[in-house]
């Protein structure tokens, strides 16, 4: 029997089905930072090559697995309202208080606002811009690796510190602290770039902080031990 001609502007259900259900998939499963390839690639390697080896080819699977979801790096929403600075990154807030910035950024060694944020294991490990601005300096320090949750990590770990200029003039350090697991920093923009606020622009490997400083007067809106969402968490307002 031959099968009935569809009406005019009728769609298929099922592609239809599908087509929802990648949305959907897309939508929950959140894309990967292009730092995290060679990690996920190489346990799959491991997997392909070892398919005769069950327990093998399970355990390259699992750390592909745990590696895909270290580098996730989420789609996010930032807020755009004038004056507000989001989250670096997404963590725990450890302090909330008073310190000199980083000396290698030439901002003085008066005591400034300050946020830090610690990042687990288990946090997304992507680091956003805070404010839209232009970045006036980036210094690299080589140093320790206490555990990024200690105070005295900030002077004494291996860090990255960016300096950022908003249109309206105030400045802003961001610095990638690395900790007892993290051994590695990555900061993919460079001195004179013009940045959005919320955008990716580095990572770090395994367990970290990042800190945040503020000018002078800055009213700071969070206390330690509440969690931060990267680009979306507002952490602070500007005078």
């Amino acid at each position: 029997m031959a099968r009935r001609p569809k009406p005019p502007g009728a769609t298929d259900s099922s592609g239809t089905s599908l087509s929802h259900v990648i949305t959907l998939v897309r939508a929950t499963v959140p894309p990967m930072h292009p730092a995290g390839r060679p990690f996920v690639l190489g346990p799959l390697a491991v997997a392909a090559l070892g398919y005769k080896r069950p327990w093998l080819r399970r355990a390259a699977l699992l750390g592909a697995g745990a590696c895909a979801a270290f580098f996730r790096n989420p789609n996010r929403v930032t807020p755009t309202r004038p004056g507000i600075v989001v989250a670096p990154a997404d963590g725990e807030v450890a302090l909330v208080d008073m310190a000199a910035p980083p000396a290698e950024l030439g901002m003085g060694t008066e005591p400034l606002p300050r946020v830090s944020i610690f990042l687990s294991v288990l946090d997304v490990h992507t680091q956003r811009v805070p404010v839209t601005g232009t970045v006036e300096k980036i210094a690299y320090q080589p140093g320790k690796f206490l555990s990024a949750d200690l105070p005295e990590a900030s002077d004494a770990n291996e860090r990255n510190s960016m300096l950022l200029r908003t249109p309206g003039g105030a400045q802003i350090a961001v610095v990638q602290i690395a900790g007892l697991i993290a051994r590695r920093i990555v900061c993919e923009v460079s001195e004179g770039s013009v940045l959005g606020a919320g955008e990716t622009y580095g990572l770090i490997r395994f367990g970290s902080r990042v800190d945040t400083y503020f000018p002078a007067g800055t009213t700071l809106l969070m206390t330690p031990g509440q969690r931060t969402i990267g680009a979306e968490t507002v952490i602070a307002e500007l005078t």
